[in-house]
């Protein structure tokens, strides 16, 4: 049984009533940025063992009769074709996909607001989209000197350009598919509207990470570095909240370096009126109760350090594919260094790469590419995999493991010749493939039609759920389909991405 280090529930009654609060003190309309993923927040249940996925959802249905959501799109990362996140989607897949998600949880998106907009046609297309759907759209073109020119940010040709987003709701949920979305802009745009006709307004961030009451040399708050190496994002101690409480918190340097500004602009906005929030420190405008949530930091900590690990294979897959500069790497390495951990620290690295070497020694393997691949099941079992003429080494691997959970002998086997050669086939012969062999999805498939008539096919199938949560590790780059694969099953997946041809695009 994987250990558990925080407590969901605990923490979903903690938060609830925090921003409760925040929204009462604003006493008016709180305009509530809302950082990170809504749904399917695996680095969060990563990190913190226990975790809800979906417990934003949650939270956002519990205060459901007291909101309206808009989502922000950052108009710039539609047009460069930008990926989010664990899915690899696009940001306009990524923006359709939450607002179903959204839909799935019975709330509503009031608006979708395209930010830093300059008549991108990729933006185009999906307002149209949008509109073909009956959701509402808004666009935010750039302001000139923004964040710095404040006489002209705050005026008629600043934010008195953008539009209004009407509602009669006390919370408005600002949140985006990614980072960067504009997020803050809206709700620093929507306040200025408010306060020209007299609406009292304040606006609060919510993030789950880095955690403020966590030291900032914690497992969970370095991770937090892991994942953002690209952006540069570095935790360290809010010296605003240093100053005038007199107590240590965490937060991180964009917030840190924003907070003056920030507070600058608020402070313009408001003007002679009466403040509604003031804050002292950018650590004061966040409403995180994530640390009321752990039961078990030690658990949390061993977690968290795997996170880095992890992070750090990422990296390197995305800076051997060029989507990645050698400076991300090099943080994500000087991040395990602070921890004292190594790549090989990960329990699944070291019997992938044994898996090759034995492949290989044996003259196994696929036109002399020896590939190896680990999984660790949830219990601590570890089961390896290796390629062949027939099986990608991550599809070998998953035969192997729920074959073991199944308790079915090794020389049972759970796709029947016939099919396999079947398949195979139609890759090679009809399909023009150059790699017949099965990668994960395949293999999947094959397994759902065996078990139709093969109960041992149908006995793995059955294990198929045991699978999520497992940790997995491939010595070499796993094609769309095995990534596609694994991630339906739930695996957490890194590799040494090493090639498997002498081609570069990857089959």
């Amino acid at each position: 049984m994987t250990a558990v280090g925080f407590d969901s529930e605990k923490y979903l009654q903690q938060q609830t009533e925090a921003i409760l609060e925040r929204v009462q003190a604003a006493a008016g309309r709180l305009y509530l940025e809302f950082g990170g993923k809504l749904t399917f927040d695996m680095h969060a249940a990563r990190v913190l063992p226990g975790y809800d996925p979906h417990v934003k959802m949650r939270l956002l249905q519990r205060l459901k009769d007291q909101i309206e959501v808009v989502l922000c799109v950052h108009s710039g990362d539609l047009e460069e074709g930008r990926l989010s996140g664990d899915f690899g989607m696009t940001y306009d897949q990524a923006t359709l996909k939450t607002i179903d998600d959204l839909r799935d949880w019975d709330i509503d998106v009031s608006a979708v607001v395209f930010t830093r907009f300059h008549n991108e046609r990729s933006a185009g297309r999906l307002m149209d989209r949008l509109h073909s759907q009956g959701i509402t759209t808004h666009t935010l073109p750039d302001i000139a000197e923004y964040p710095t020119n404040l006489s002209l940010i705050v005026s008629e040709e600043g934010f008195g350009r953008n539009p209004y987003i009407e509602t009669d709701a006390p919370l408005m949920v600002v949140t985006g598919a990614g980072p960067g979305s504009g997020k803050m802009a809206l709700c620093l745009s929507q306040l200025y509207h408010d306060y020209r006709r007299g609406v009292a307004s304040g606006y609060a961030k919510f993030e789950t990470f880095p955690i403020w009451n966590l030291p900032v040399d914690h497992p969970v708050n370095i991770a937090y570095e892991a994942a953002t190496a690209d952006l540069g994002d570095i935790v360290m101690i809010d010296p605003f909240h240093l100053k005038a409480y007199g107590v240590t918190a965490s937060n991180y340097n964009r917030d840190i370096d924003n907070f003056p500004i920030l507070k600058n602009i608020i402070d313009q906005i408001v003007g002679d009126n009466h403040h509604t929030l003031v804050y002292q420190s950018p650590t004061d405008m966040g409403v995180n109760r994530a640390a009321w949530g752990i039961v078990d930091d030690e658990t949390v900590r061993h977690a968290a350090t795997q996170e880095v690990i992890r992070r750090y294979f990422r990296h390197y897959w995305e800076f051997r594919r060029g989507l990645a500069s050698r400076q991300v790497l090099q943080r994500a390495e000087t991040l395990m260094q602070r921890l004292g951990v190594i790549s090989t620290d990960r329990p699944v690295v070291e019997p992938a790469r044994a898996a090759a070497a034995s492949a290989e020694a044996t003259g196994r393997g696929k036109d002399g590419f020896y590939c190896g691949a680990a999984i660790e099941l949830p219990d601590g079992t570890m089961i390896t995999g290796k390629n062949s003429p027939l099986f990608h080494s991550a599809s070998a691997a998953i035969l192997n493991a729920i074959k073991h959970l199944a308790g079915i002998p090794d020389h049972i086997h759970l796709l029947p010749e016939n099919v396999i050669e079947s398949l195979t086939t139609l890759k090679a012969d009809y399909l023009g493939s150059t790699s017949p062999s099965l990668n994960a999805q395949e293999v999947l498939v094959a397994l759902g039609i065996s078990a139709a008539s093969n109960p041992a096919a149908q006995a793995g199938v059955e294990m198929l759920p045991r699978l999520k949560g497992a940790q997995m590790h491939l010595t070499h780059e796993p094609g769309s389909g095995d990534e596609n694969g694994l991630r339906k099953l739930g695996i957490c997946l890194t590799t040494d991405a090493n090639p498997t041809s002498q081609g570069y695009f990857l089959r």
